[in-house]
């Protein structure tokens, strides 16, 4: 908990349809911007995801990336990640699914 509190990850819609993300994304934090992404990605208040205030990542950040895709894709709404750190960028490479994070 120590290390989830000195680095809370968030969720927030900025200029009509772009949103920032901050913080770590890990297991102890996706499961909270999960509902609160995909809420904004459904109503279109989150076409593009700015990633620069992502500060740590692991396989958990990857896999939430991927599911607002998903999201994206069921609500017929264009998502793009800009900012994606390199920590992911790799892990991405690594699972074979750069090519997702990477579309404009």
């Amino acid at each position: 908990m120590g290390a989830q509190a000195a680095n809370p990850a968030s969720f927030e819609v900025q200029d009509h349809d772009r949103s920032l993300v901050s913080g770590s994304l890990d297991f102890n934090t996706v499961g909270r911007l999960l509902p609160v992404g995909s809420e904004a990605i459904g109503r279109g208040r989150a076409t593009v995801i700015d990633l620069a205030g992502v500060t740590a990542s692991d396989s958990a950040g990857l896999a939430l990336l991927i599911e607002w895709l998903s999201v994206a894709r069921a609500s017929r709404r264009s998502l793009n990640y800009e900012n994606v750190p390199l920590q992911l960028q790799q892990l991405a490479r690594l699972s074979e699914v750069e090519e997702l994070l990477m579309t404009a």
